[in-house]
C-alpha cells in the first residue's frame, strides 16, 4: 500500500499561513491535495498538519486531516509521526507547498520503490538545461550511478565539466539533473531516518536527504521531464496565481 502524506503546517518563516493562503476560491493546501488525488498509484491521501484549519481545509477536498505535534522540526518527521500509527507499504512525502507537481513524478517515485526492492528511499530529478540554474545554489543537483541511484546531492554544480574549459568557469556539462523535493520512504527507512542525528554533510550543505546518504542508504531517483516550483515568498504565490489563471483561460 503506498500512502501520500502531505505534510502542512501554518507556521512559515517567509510566508506565514501561506497553506491557507486563497487561489481561485481555493486554498493552497487544497491545490496541492487536488494534484495528488490525481495520481493513480496512491491508495490514501493524509495531509499532516499541527492547525485545524488546515484539517479543514483537507476535508474539504475529501481526504484526512492527522493532528501532529506543533515542535516537529522538519517536515519528515511530520510524516513519521504519521506513518509510525499507520499500515503501509510505502510513505510518499510531498511538499505542502509545491501545488505543481506532475501527478507522473509522484506515481514515479512510487514505482522507482516498488520495483527497487533493495531500496530505502525514492526521490525524483529533471534535467537542468541552463547554466544559470546550474550554478544557482538554490537549485539542489543530484548525480546519479548506472543503476539511477543517488550519488551525492549538491547545492555546487555538480557534475564539474572541467574539459575544453582552461578558465576553469562553469559550464554546463552533458548530464546535468536538478532535485525535485518529494520523497518516498519504506516505514522502517523512515523511522531509521528521522532517529539519526542531522550528518556532517547535512549540516554542511543544508540538505537532509544527505543524513541517509552518509548512514549508507540507498536512494533511488526517477528522472522525469517536469519540474515543481515550490511556493515559498509572496512572490511565488503571486506567480502561481498568475498561471493558474492563464491555465484556467486556456492562454
Amino acid at each position: 500500500m503506498a500512502i501520500g502524506i502531505i505534510p502542512a503546517r501554518l507556521g512559515s518563516t517567509r510566508l506565514p499561513a501561506k497553506a491557507l493562503a486563497e487561489i481561485a476560491g481555493k486554498s493552497l493546501i487544497r491545490h496541492v491535495v487536488e494534484n495528488a488525488q490525481r495520481c493513480s498509484s496512491l491508495d490514501r491521501i493524509i495531509v499532516a498538519t499541527d492547525d485545524e484549519r488546515i484539517a479543514a481545509e483537507a476535508a474539504l477536498s475529501g481526504v484526512e486531516g492527522f493532528m501532529t505535534r506543533p515542535d516537529h522540526p522538519s517536515g519528515t518527521d511530520r510524516i513519521a509521526e504519521v506513518a509510525a500509527n499507520l499500515n503501509g507499504d510505502i510513505f510518499i512525502n510531498i511538499q505542502g507547498d509545491e501545488p505543481e507537481i506532475s501527478p507522473f513524478t509522484i506515481d514515479s517515485v512510487v514505482a522507482t520503490l516498488e520495483n527497487g526492492p533493495d531500496l530505502d528511499m525514492a526521490t525524483a530529478a529533471c534535467e537542468i538545461k541552463e547554466l544559470e540554474e546550474f550554478v544557482s545554489p538554490h537549485r539542489v543537483k543530484v548525480v546519479l550511478d548506472k543503476m539511477g541511484r543517488a550519488l551525492y546531492f549538491s547545492r555546487a554544480p555538480i557534475p564539474h565539466a572541467r574539459a575544453d574549459d582552461p578558465s576553469g568557469s562553469p559550464r554546463l556539462p552533458d548530464v546535468a539533473l536538478g532535485h525535485i523535493g518529494i520523497y518516498g520512504y519504506r516505514k522502517n527507512a523512515l523511522k531509521r531516518l528521522v532517529s539519526l542525528e542531522p550528518s556532517a554533510l547535512e549540516l554542511c550543505e543544508k540538505l537532509e536527504q544527505l543524513r541517509a546518504l552518509q548512514a549508507g542508504m540507498q536512494i533511488g531517483v526517477a528522472v522525469v521531464s517536469a519540474s515543481a516550483t515550490g511556493i515559498d515568498t509572496q512572490a511565488d504565490l503571486d506567480g502561481f496565481r498568475t498561471r493558474h489563471q492563464l491555465r484556467a483561460s486556456g492562454n
